[in-house]
C-alpha cells in the first residue's frame, strides 16, 4: 500500500461531456494499493482464480471479476487482516491517477510516452501483463493507466453536476444499476487511458479486461 497525502485537485476534464463540469475536490489522506490486485492475492483471499488470463501468471492483475466480486474480496481481506479495505471512490482514484499532474495522463500530455507507462493496444499483445513492469506515477503507483480497468465504488452519473467535493464515493442518485470503472485496459487506445476518462458497467458483469485496486482506511 502507498500512503496518498491529502490534497485538492480539479476533477474531470473538457474532453468528454461525462467528465464535466470540472470541479474542485478536497481529498483526505488514504492508503491505496501500489498495484492492481494480482491473481496471487486474489487466490490467497478467495481460494480460486477467475482470471481469463490465468496463463499470464499470478503476478498479473486478477480480472474477469464483477463489482460484486470486488466487494466480497474487500470484505474477506478485511476479515482476514483485521484492517478495513474497500474500493476507492472515483475521486480518490482520479486524484491518485493524476498524481498532481494537470495533463491528460499522469505523465503529461505527450501521447508518445504511453508505452513507458502503460500496457495498451499497441504493446500488450492483447493480454494482461505482470504488474509494476511500467513506470510508476509520481505517487509511486503502477498501472493506473492500462493493463486492467479498475472498479471504483461509485454509482454511475452522466456528469458531475452535484458530485460530492470531499473525496467520498457518490452513491446517491444516478443509475443505481451501473458502477464506474476507471483506467483503461490492455486493448485500449491512449485516449481511453486518460486520468479523467470514465465508463460504467453492470455490477454483476465480468470482463477479461476489468480488475480492481483497494484502499485501506486503517
Amino acid at each position: 500500500m502507498v500512503m496518498i497525502s491529502a490534497g485538492s485537485f480539479d476533477m474531470g476534464s473538457t474532453e468528454n461531456t461525462v467528465e464535466q463540469p470540472v470541479y474542485r475536490v478536497n481529498v483526505p489522506a488514504f492508503f491505496l494499493g501500489r498495484t492492481e490486485v494480482t491473481q496471487a492475492q486474489w487466490i490467497a483471499v478467495m481460494g480460486s482464480n477467475p482470471s481469463n488470463f490465468s496463463n499470464c501468471g499470478v503476478d498479473c492483475p486478477v480480472e474477469n471479476i464483477s463489482w460484486n466480486d470486488a466487494q466480497e474480496f474487500a470484505k474477506r481481506l478485511s476479515d482476514k487482516t483485521g484492517k478495513t479495505y474497500r474500493l476507492p471512490s472515483e475521486a480518490e482514484w482520479e486524484y491518485a491517477a493524476r498524481a498532481r499532474s494537470r495533463g491528460k495522463w499522469s505523465f503529461g500530455d505527450d501521447e508518445s510516452q504511453s508505452a513507458d507507462h502503460a500496457w495498451y493496444i499497441k504493446n500488450s499483445g492483447l493480454t494482461t501483463h505482470a504488474v509494476a513492469q511500467k513506470r510508476p506515477n509520481a505517487f509511486g503507483l503502477f498501472d493506473m493507466h492500462g493493463n486492467a480497468w479498475e472498479w471504483v465504488q461509485d454509482i454511475w452519473h452522466v456528469n458531475y453536476q452535484g458530485a460530492p467535493s470531499d473525496g467520498s464515493a457518490w452513491v446517491n442518485g444516478g443509475d443505481q444499476a451501473q458502477r464506474v470503472v476507471r483506467g483503461g485496459g490492455w486493448y485500449d487506445l491512449p485516449w481511453v487511458l486518460r486520468s479523467g476518462n470514465r465508463i460504467h458497467h453492470d455490477p454483476r458483469a465480468r470482463f477479461a479486461n476489468t480488475g480492481m485496486r483497494v484502499v485501506r482506511t486503517n
